[in-house]
């Protein structure tokens, strides 16, 4: 089984879990940067860590009562739905750093399944310990619902990227949220491996997959990619960034 995921410095990801809160390398996200020491020991007190969830193992199911979010230690996760004729709808990929299983509070069960696409550690935090911290750290409480409002305007994005743009706009604007993601995280922004297969890039953003491959393959011939199966680097941001008709800067992609 395939685990190797590209970092900036070509070193492999550790899937540790006994990391904590102070010394995760991935706490500049999670955490609000005025944060205090004792006050991530709090944190840290209430994040439950377990062994890392292998390739196609679940990590929560649609109609599961909501008790926690989980917070990408490594790895990747694919969410989807179930539509009313039994079929899978992807609604997301959560890389390293982001959060998710936030869909289950407004009705206190999870509206979507979570499940890895490769060996993949997740921090898992109970919703009602993390309620009462909040209450006692304001700026805590105002970073998970800042990350929060990321995810709904993602939500949102994906709704006009559906409705209105065209397969080569989708598959550029997918390749760039990627990007952005990974500069995010202080990772190469030009070259990462895709960790979902082409199916499921199809199924999220309402192609097929014949189409998909297709746009790939014309993104190729006129050097704005170079895809090798699943891995890709970006060779043209500016041709990339207009085909998607987003604002994506070299600066935030570099």
């Amino acid at each position: 089984m395939d685990t190797k995921i590209h970092l900036a410095s070509d070193a492999p990801c550790h899937h540790d879990f006994k990391t904590n809160c102070s010394n995760c390398r991935l706490n500049t996200l999670c955490l609000p940067l005025s944060l205090e020491s004792k006050d991530i020991d709090a944190l840290d007190a209430i994040v439950q860590r377990s062994k890392p969830i292998h390739k196609n193992e679940y990590l929560f199911h649609e109609g599961d009562v909501f008790n926690s979010i989980y917070a990408v230690r490594s790895g990747s996760i694919k969410a989807f739905a179930t539509t009313d004729d039994g079929r899978e709808q992807v609604t997301g990929f959560y890389f390293p750093g982001e959060l998710l299983g936030m869909d289950g509070i407004s009705r206190n069960i999870h509206a979507s399944t979570a499940k890895a696409l490769e060996t993949s550690a997740v921090c898992e935090i109970p919703f009602d310990s993390l309620g009462e911290l909040s209450a006692k750290i304001p700026n805590l409480q105002r970073h998970f619902f800042q990350l929060m409002s990321r995810e709904i305007t993602e939500d949102q994005q994906l709704i006009t990227l559906l409705s209105k743009n065209s397969a080569d706009e989708r598959i550029a604007a997918l390749l760039l949220s990627i990007s952005s993601r990974n500069a995010r995280r202080q990772l190469s922004a030009n070259r990462f491996r895709l960790p979902m297969s082409r199916v499921d890039i199809g199924n999220y953003l309402g192609l097929t997959i014949e189409t998909v491959s297709r746009v790939i393959g014309r993104l190729q011939k006129k050097s704005i990619l170079q895809v090798d199966n699943k891995e890709v680097a970006i060779l043209d941001f500016d041709a990339l960034t207009e085909i998607a008709h987003t604002k994506v800067s070299h600066q935030e992609a570099s």
